[in-house]
Parts: C-alpha cells; structure tokens; sequence
C-alpha cells in the first residue's frame, strides 16, 4: 500500500456557503500550535512534547492541525485508529505516528507500509506484530503499554515485564515507546495519580533504556515525577481544561457562532420548546430562535427548564441564557435583557468560544469539555483563522 502526500483539507470548496449553513465554525490553528509550545514549555527539561490528534483533532481537522503542529516543530503524534493514521501520514510523510488502539487483527501490512506503529498492550497483538517482522525481515519499532490500574488496554505489569524479556516475541521488533495512561489526571490529589506512578515505574525502570510516556494533558499540570521522556498532551491543545480545580491557561481554539432565525415574543405564562419544560414567568421574554442544535453537537442535556437552569450564549457584551429544550435543528435564547434591535433576525450569536469555554457548557449538560469539542457539528460552515479576543464582560460574568 502506497500513501500519497496530499495537501490538508480546503477552507471551503468542498462545503456550503455560509450564507446557507445555520452557523459557523471558526478554528484557529495558531492558538492550538501555541498551546502546545506552552505545554512544552512547563515540561521538564529533555522531555519531548508530542500531540494527541485522534478523533479528527478533537474536531478541529487532523490534518491541517497536524500540519500546523509539525510547523511548530512536533515531531510525534498519536491517533486512535489506524485509519486516523493513514490520512496523517498523507500530510506528515516523516512523522513519528502511534496508533493508541494498537494493532487491529490482520492489518500489519496498512500499519507497515505507511510506517505506522502500533501501541501494543495484549499478548494476540504482540505475536502477531512479531510474526508479521520476522517475516518481513524487519525489527520495526514498535510501543507497548502497560496497564497501571485503568483496567481498558494495556499489559498487566506482571505480564509486561515477562513478555518483554521473551527473546521469541520481542527479537523481531524494537520497542520505541512505553507507555501507560492516568485514569484519574484532572484531579491532582486523586490518590490514583500516586499509585499509578509508582506501579509504572516498578515495571518499567528495568527497561530504561526505552523512552517512557504517562503525561496527557493532565500529567503534564502534575509535575516532572510525571513527565518521563515524552508527554502526549490531547485536550490541553485545544483550549480544553485538563485540571478540574485549578485556572484553565489554554487559549481557545474553537468558536461556533450560530445565526439567529426569528425573535419572537413568549407571553407570560406560556412556554417553550419541546415537552414544555420551561415557562415565561412573570413577564413575557423575547426569545431568538438560533439554526442550532443537537445535531450540531450542542448538547441536549444542557437544556433550560422551570427546575434547572441551562447553557448560554454570548453576544456584544451580554450572556444569553437558554430557555427550553435544545432541539435537533435549533435552540431558544432569553434576550429579554438586551437592548431592542442588538439581536435580530439575521444576528450571529457565539455558542462556544472566547467567551462560552466548553468546561461551562459542559459542566451545564453534565459531561466533559472532549465530548463539545469532539463532537463539533458538520453543518457549519468551517474557517480557519484568528479567534478574536475574549469580551472582559464575559470574565465579569464567570466571576458574578
């Protein structure tokens, strides 16, 4: 199998003009390329800064983004999929690229031919990988994980330190990268964070000789003990928040503006939305009704209702509380107290971005600022330019 080196993807030939799509989408590669020079600069001293851009560069486009990066100067990354690595490979033809969900059964050839390396954590994978060397004359280089208490891939450490002294199954490969990954990072008090260090280096310090990885994002807020050779930061790149307690320092990356289709007024006592779930008290609302939704990756748990408040958006100096259920296509926004005539038909409202950080919408819906940054919908028109600056109301309003 040969793989092509192509361009990354274009900025807007392939998609619908903007004047037909319900929002835009609005990537900054920069920022992201200078998120990863801040996280390389709190590494210790020798320690490579890789990046983690698997499920599409958490939203933001894998290839242009690793392009950016490899500018930037990274020179390792790390996917989910082989798949994922192949479309990489077309853009980074001299890259380091590992396959964190190891190797998939019968595709040595695909992993051999665009020189991808697998992480490999299971006893089936290693002797495959060795058999498919030894057949093909060639010790490719190769990472093995190991299982500190997570409990999904990985060697046991017992079962690591065996294997890895097994001449038959680790003479046809060289081991490049170990590897093991914290189940609990984002909370640096969690005792797991000790616990799995410890485990890690028990297995691996007899292997010095190979370079070590445990630093994610959160591992690189944890201190040196953690950073070892290499760290792989993922969220971190891209504005996400890897420490829950502590100040967020990463510059955003990402901001959906979505257009406002109507501005209706709800008299009081009526309601909202689907399933009536939240009711114009007191006093009638003007609501903009905006061209996003579910379906454009704006979750539904983050609805409004009479028992809980939502999510918000953000525009010209005001915070715009949801009202209602977030249905698939579109969502509804109190305007109430914003001036007559600053939002209308035809308006842009920010969703996400310098002044609605994913953590906020997350922390509304339940979930993790991966899940709104992943899941970045597909129906918005997509640009890849400078974020503008966040509004200092929006800091007011996080801090009131």
């Amino acid at each position: 199998m040969t793989v092509p080196v192509s361009s990354p993807e274009p900025q807007g030939a392939d998609q619908a003009p903007e004047d037909l799509c319900g929002g835009r989408l609005t990537i900054d590669r920069d920022a992201i390329a200078a998120n990863w020079a801040y996280l390389g600069g709190r590494l210790t001293a020798g320690t490579e800064c890789a990046a983690t851009i698997k499920a599409d560069a958490y939203g933001t486009g894998a290839a242009g983004t690793a392009k950016r990066l490899a500018e930037a100067g990274c020179k390792t990354f790390f996917v989910a999929l082989p798949a994922e690595g192949v479309e990489v490979r077309k853009v980074l033809p001299d890259a380091v690229i590992y396959i964190l969900g190891g190797l998939f059964p019968g595709c040595a050839e695909t992993y051999a031919s665009a020189n991808l390396r697998p992480m490999i954590g299971s006893a089936p994978e290693l002797a495959e990988w060795s058999a498919f060397c030894k057949a093909h004359g060639q010790a490719l280089e190769t990472g093995l994980h190991v299982d500190t208490g997570m409990n999904r891939l990985g060697f046991r450490p017992d079962e690591f330190s065996s294997l890895l002294r097994d001449r038959d199954l680790t003479g046809p490969i060289t081991a490049s990268l170990l590897i093991t990954h914290l189940a609990c990072g984002s909370d640096p008090d969690h005792p797991a964070n000790r616990r799995q260090l410890e485990i890690f280096r028990g297995a691996t310090d007899p292997f010095k000789h190979i370079p070590r990885s445990m630093a994610n994002s959160a591992g690189v807020f944890l201190g040196p003990e953690y950073h070892f050779d290499l760290a792989r930061p993922g969220i971190s790149l891209y504005g996400g928040k890897a420490i829950d307690t502590q100040p967020n320092p990463m510059r955003p990356v990402a901001m959906i503006e979505a257009r406002v289709m109507q501005v209706r007024t709800v008299p009081s006592g009526e309601t909202v939305g689907y399933g009536c779930t939240e009711t114009a008290k007191e006093r009638p609302r003007r609501v903009a009704m905006v061209a996003a939704g579910y379906a454009d990756g704006l979750h539904r748990r983050a609805s409004s209702s009479d028992e809980r408040p939502g999510g918000f958006a953000w525009a010209s100096g005001h915070r715009l509380p949801l009202i209602g259920r977030i249905s698939m296509d579109m969502l509804a926004l109190d305007i109430t107290n914003t001036p007559e005539g600053l939002i209308e038909r035809g308006s842009f409202v920010e969703m996400l971005g310098p002044n609605v950080a994913a953590s906020d919408l997350a922390a509304y819906a339940e979930t993790i600022d991966y899940e709104y940054l992943t899941g970045l919908g597909r129906r918005y028109h997509r640009r890849y330019q400078a974020l503008p600056d966040a509004d200092p109301a929006a800091h007011a309003a996080v801090l009131a």
